[in-house]
């Protein structure tokens, strides 16, 4: 009875570990990775969707001209949330991400529900006239 709960619990923490933990170590990895690589010329936006060109790189902060205007800000390297044109951000985000197959079925049967729906509506419609006729 006790190596079970043991046995359990190990297999708890295990899916823990790999649904929850490694996950965002992976993301936390990859935003250093490009918070590191920031070079001058790069498009940034920031956390709080500034956005503007990096003038100047420094161990922990970076400079963005915003405008045409030259008006310049300095950020410390974790406010910045992405990198790339405004354009290549929008063309990342549209993207589609993978379906799985019971996704797919689950919109099918969305978009055919609907069309029964409305002929129905139309057929109920269609008898409460004829009801409606024959009163008068």
């Amino acid at each position: 009875m006790g190596t079970e709960s043991i046995i359990l619990l190990v297999l708890m923490i295990a899916i823990f570990y790999f649904l929850l933990i490694r996950p965002e170590n992976k993301r936390k990895k990859q935003a250093e990775e490009m918070r590191s690589s920031l070079k001058k010329g790069d498009y940034i936006t920031t956390i709080g969707g500034i956005y503007g060109r990096v003038v100047t790189v420094t161990d922990r902060t970076i400079v963005i001209e915003t405008s045409e205007d030259r008006v310049r800000m300095e950020f410390i390297k974790s406010a910045v949330a992405s990198v790339g044109t405004l354009e290549e951000q929008a063309a990342a985000a549209a993207r589609p991400a993978k379906k799985s197959k019971d996704d797919t079925k689950e919109e099918l049967k969305a978009e055919e529900t609907p069309a029964a729906e409305e002929s129905g509506e139309d057929a109920g419609s269609a008898e409460s006239n004829d009801a409606s006729e024959g009163k008068e």
